[in-house]
């Protein structure tokens, strides 16, 4: 079997030690971005849901000012993103290449997105259950955690499901940018090199990432769900 396999991938055979490396430098930005992107998005969005219009905390500056922060940073392309905020991630991580050069652009571009996601996912919530919980007089925090919360699990990690698969291809992505990970790796040796089998390798190894979350995703939101 090993030897099928080497026939068919021999560039990337020869290469295998920094193929798992780039995987684990992969899995290492979605880990780490992934999950400030999560504390970052449902902080925002939260934010978003109770300060909108007829919101139970409405708030007009508020919700303006991160709506519209939100849309910008959503409009921006991800390779461009990663040029502009070159200096900021200098500035934060002391590097603007390799993981910890990809980590700072890798939150701005996740975490407008995910934001959405979860605010589509809290405006599932029905009203009826929020007028019910403002009229026994339960709090606004108490209102955010057991209503809009608890009651937005399946739609919560569907959102969650589909930004982390993202987030696979926008670490991909930075790879153009030399942010390593899979992306760099193909780049490199894939592009570059003109080895298409790498090119491959690398392409089975992101849909397997990405069938894994999905699968697992699915699994979690179907038994929140029940």
């Amino acid at each position: 079997m090993s030897e099928w396999l080497v026939s068919i991938f021999p560039n990337l055979a020869k290469r295998m030690p920094e193929f798992w490396q780039a995987t684990v430098d992969t899995l290492v930005m979605v880990g780490i971005s992934g999950a400030i992107s999560f504390v970052l998005g449902m902080f925002f969005a939260v934010l978003l849901t109770i300060t909108r219009p007829e919101g139970i905390s409405e708030n007009a500056l508020i919700f303006q000012v991160i709506d519209k922060v939100v849309n910008f940073f959503r409009s921006v392309p991800f390779i461009i993103l990663v040029i502009l905020l070159m200096p900021l991630s200098r500035l934060i991580m002391g590097t603007a290449i390799g993981v910890a050069g990809a980590i700072v652009p890798l939150v701005f571009g996740c975490v407008p997105f995910f934001t959405r996601q979860v605010e589509n996912a809290l405006a599932d919530v029905p009203d009826g259950l929020i007028e019910a919980a403002e009229a026994m007089g339960l709090s606004t925090g108490d209102i955010i955690w057991r209503v809009y919360l608890r009651e937005g699990i399946p739609a919560l990690v569907r959102g969650g499901t589909v930004t982390i698969i993202s987030l696979i291809g926008l670490t991909a992505m930075a790879g153009a940018v030399g942010a390593g990970g899979l992306g760099d790796f193909a780049i490199r040796y894939g592009k570059d090199l003109n080895q298409n089998d790498v090119t491959w390798g690398t392409v089975i190894m992101l849909v397997l990432m990405v069938t894994i979350v999905q699968v697992i995703g699915t699994a979690i939101a179907r038994r929140a769900k029940h």
